[in-house]
């Protein structure tokens, strides 16, 4: 079956969200957040289908009605989709980059159709333009195709143009968040409601949505995508109760993902900084740089940080807080050979957050990376005389000092 597949988890919020809307409280615009990857666009895709169904069980929308499975394949023409898309390239006026974005949409439809699970990664090179702003106001004024009434799911909003910096396309939908058509539900999703205009988020209700329950995701993992117990415990414990996190560690063949091949150039630049070992910082820094957009160092940092507090945890006898726990041996015999891990680690995550607030502007992602392990190597062997577990492969190590 194409389209999407049943919504997982979030029970607590899908219930008040059906007695709201039973009640006739459900507010016109509104804004869902919480960490990326949890499936919030999937939850204002499901309210979507509610407000559309024929004939809604008491737990939500019936499934089987005319509009469910119209809505359930992504065909509704009374729920409207709008997401992040790289600006296409196009010449001449506002009508001309519109259309090229509605194909472009159009096409990512059509894949989320196919398989409707997306891995969750920042992608400095997409956001949502004033064209489509346009084209969802033109949307909303106009009468609603089949239903009795116009849904919009508007996906990480906080991507209003953030590349022009301008504010015209988050502007565009002021007048509408601040009073929709009576026929017309708004529901933007944001991990980053800070990114917001404050004039946009004040026209918006906002709901907290919680992360799903590790066993959540593993259930996910094994049942749709397959994965033996052991896998999907592991990928389920690194995504921090996120699908679009867990995809991002292992293929649906199983193979390592993108996110994966991070976490493991995260470790080595760990392993070696830990290791002090001098004459392999340079090396590893130019290798394990990425050549991507920003948006990728940033993630590579923020798992260097995941890798520290796991540090921090071995050191302190908390296995139970590690995240990689499938390099837990290494990791405590890391703490056991360091003088005062509970003292090193909150330096050298100072080091990291310093770096990481830099990748939001022009910077070579090489030489701050390079930097980077270098200063953390210092950390580590300056304040520890103790000697640290040496990489996979050696047998020596040099301090670096």
């Amino acid at each position: 079956m194409t389209g999407l597949q049943p919504i997982r988890g979030h029970t607590a919020v899908r219930a008040a969200l059906v007695s709201a809307v039973r009640s006739r409280r459900l507010a016109s615009a509104l804004l869902l957040t919480g960490p990326a990857g949890i499936g919030k666009q999937r939850l204002g895709l499901w309210l979507g289908q509610l407000l559309l169904c024929a004939a809604p069980a008491p737990d939500g929308p019936c499934g089987s009605c005319r509009d469910c499975r119209m809505a359930l394949k992504l065909e509704h023409p009374d729920v409207h989709w709008f997401f992040p898309l790289v600006r296409p390239k196009v010449s001449g006026g506002p009508d001309r980059l519109g259309d090229a974005l509605e194909d472009a949409r159009a096409q990512e439809l059509e894949s989320r159709r196919n398989d409707p699970y997306y891995v969750t990664m920042p992608n400095e090179l997409t956001g949502i333009y004033l064209a489509h702003a346009q084209v969802i106001r033109r949307i909303a004024g106009a009468r609603p195709a089949m239903a009795a009434r116009k849904v919009f799911v508007i996906g990480n909003a906080d991507l209003l143009v953030p590349q022009e910096a301008s504010p015209e396309a988050a502007n565009a939908l002021l007048k509408l968040l601040e009073e929709p058509p009576t026929d017309t539900t708004i529901v933007a999703t944001t991990a980053e409601p800070d990114g917001l205009l404050p004039t946009v988020r004040s026209r918006l209700h906002p709901i907290r949505i919680s992360p799903l329950s590790d066993a959540e995701v593993v259930s996910f993992l094994e049942e749709v995508r397959g994965l033996l117990p052991e896998r999907a415990r592991v990928a389920g414990r690194l995504a921090g109760g996120s699908i679009g996190r867990a995809l991002g560690f292992v293929t649906a063949d199983g193979d390592a993902g993108p996110l994966e091949e991070i976490r493991q150039r995260a470790r080595e630049i760990l392993e070696v900084a830990v290791a002090g070992n001098p004459e392999r910082t340079h090396e590893v820094s130019l290798r394990q740089a990425p050549a991507g957009a920003r948006g990728d160092f940033s993630t590579l940092l923020e798992s260097l940080m995941t890798w520290l507090r796991d540090l921090a945890a071995a050191g302190a006898d908390a296995p139970d807080l590690v995240v990689n726990h499938d390099a837990i041996e290494w990791l405590e015999a890391a703490a056991a050979r360091m003088e005062q891990p509970s003292r090193l680690v909150p330096l050298a995550l100072d080091r990291v957050n310093g770096t990481l607030h830099l990748a939001q502007f022009n910077i070579n992602p090489q030489l701050a990376l390079s930097a980077l392990v270098r200063s953390l190597a210092a950390v580590f062997s300056a304040t520890s005389e103790s000697r640290t577990p040496p990489l996979a492969g050696q047998t020596e190590t040099t301090r670096f000092r």
